[in-house]
């Protein structure tokens, strides 16, 4: 008999009242192996972990496309074919590049843009259901697993943005000192990644049908973004409550603040900052916290 059942045994035959073992527990010390710890404490795990979730970004990065012929260049490769078929479509076929000036450097700037925070959020969604074996044999803040998966897609965003300040110097656009502010725009955008990112991971982790709604959710977000047609010349035709929706939708404004940058050549809207600054910090906020109260729950069961 082990020394807890031992106890309550003893109390039992002593006729006294039996004494749960929760509270058996906390009179000698003794805590849950997995406990949830508190948020502070919980932080200080995650900072000192960051170079593994450095690490491990990179090495399924590197993984990704090691069996492919053409390795690492998928990562400009995928973003720049889809933008062609976007271009073909919507800017050839349906008309487009008509009324947009610049309409090749306007549709890769979205696409690219939008690319980042769609595949931060799919990969967010599978991070804790796809790693149950890692989850199950080491003990580390789950918080690790998305958060790798956000600085993964920003590091393939790098190789992506590369590609678009050549095609955008390409087509006769001056450098200015607005594009000092490209990190900054790339930062908010990333917090807002790993917010979101963090709430879909608890979310897929549970809910299993999700990474089959998933595609339908982000292909939806996709056409509401303002990647193919400009928002600003759609909203004046639109009722006020959808116009309202099409911009306060925080892909829509990190990708208007990043066309003002580098393909308009003006300081960003007052609107595109508050919704870039409130969707990061918003959605840091209520990911991590919805995230973190779950963490004992993670590959259980």
């Amino acid at each position: 008999m082990s020394q807890p059942d031992s106890a309550v045994a003893d109390a039992q035959a002593g006729g006294g009242a039996p004494e749960s073992l929760a509270a058996l527990a906390e009179r000698h010390g003794l805590r849950r192996a997995i406990a949830r710890p508190t948020l502070p404490a919980y932080l200080r795990q995650l900072w000192t972990r960051r170079h593994f979730i450095l690490t491990y970004a990179t090495s399924r990065n590197v993984s990704k496309y090691s069996e492919s012929a053409l390795g690492q260049l998928w990562q400009v490769l995928t973003p720049l074919l889809n933008a062609a078929v976007y271009w073909l479509m919507f800017g050839v076929i349906l008309g487009q590049s008509k009324n947009i000036p610049n309409y090749p450097a306007f549709l890769i700037t979205g696409v690219m843009v939008f690319t980042f925070t769609q595949r931060t959020v799919t990969g967010g969604a599978k991070s804790i259901s796809s790693n149950l074996s890692l989850i199950r044999a080491l003990h580390f803040p789950r918080a690790s697993l998305p958060l790798a998966y956000a600085v993964q897609e920003l590091q393939q965003l790098a190789w992506s943005m590369g590609v678009l300040i050549l095609l955008v110097l390409a087509m006769g656009m001056p450098i200015t000192w607005l594009w000092l502010l490209i990190p900054v725009s790339l930062v908010l955008q990333l917090v807002f990644n790993m917010g979101v990112s963090l709430f879909m991971a608890r979310v897929g982790a549970f809910v299993r049908d999700m990474n089959q709604l998933l595609p339908f959710i982000t292909r939806t977000w996709l056409y509401a973004s303002g990647v193919f047609y400009s928002i600003t010349e759609r909203t004046g035709k639109l009722p006020d409550a959808l116009r309202w929706v099409l911009e306060f939708n925080p892909a829509a404004a990190y990708i208007e603040f990043m066309r003002d940058l580098l393909i308009y050549q003006r300081f960003p809207e007052r609107w595109a900052w508050i919704t870039c600054v409130f969707w990061a910090v918003f959605a840091l906020i209520v990911g991590f916290w919805y995230f973190w109260r779950a963490e004992e729950r993670y590959g259980r069961g």
